[in-house]
């Protein structure tokens, strides 16, 4: 897989992520490219599962929120577009909101 692939796929479902970094650790010549996108995935599906429960917690608190909360659930999947969006265009450019927080916090 090249550069661009490995970026792309790690944005896909956290199976992809897994995918994405074997390719990624098994090259012999390391990408910057991957190494930023596979950090900043692995930082949305972080996210993703910190506002689960963070959702989970609050809907059980406040019934009347559930549906404005299913839609704040969405957040991740607007996320993970974002990225590979910027992953197509091979440009190293983090996903909004969450993006600046996990930049360098992974070292691929």
């Amino acid at each position: 897989m090249n550069a661009k692939t490995i970026s792309i796929v790690s944005y896909i479902t956290i199976i992809g992520w897994i995918i994405a970094y074997l390719q990624h650790k098994g090259s012999e010549q390391k990408s910057a490219l991957a190494s930023y996108h596979l950090g900043q995935g692995l930082g949305v599906f972080i996210f993703a599962v910190i506002l689960s429960i963070v959702i989970n917690i609050l809907a059980r608190v406040v019934p009347a929120l559930g549906s404005i909360l299913s839609l704040v659930g969405l957040l991740p999947l607007v996320l993970l577009i974002f990225g590979i969006i910027a992953a197509n265009n091979e440009a190293m450019k983090p996903v909004p909101l969450i993006g600046k927080f996990f930049e360098g916090k992974f070292n691929f």
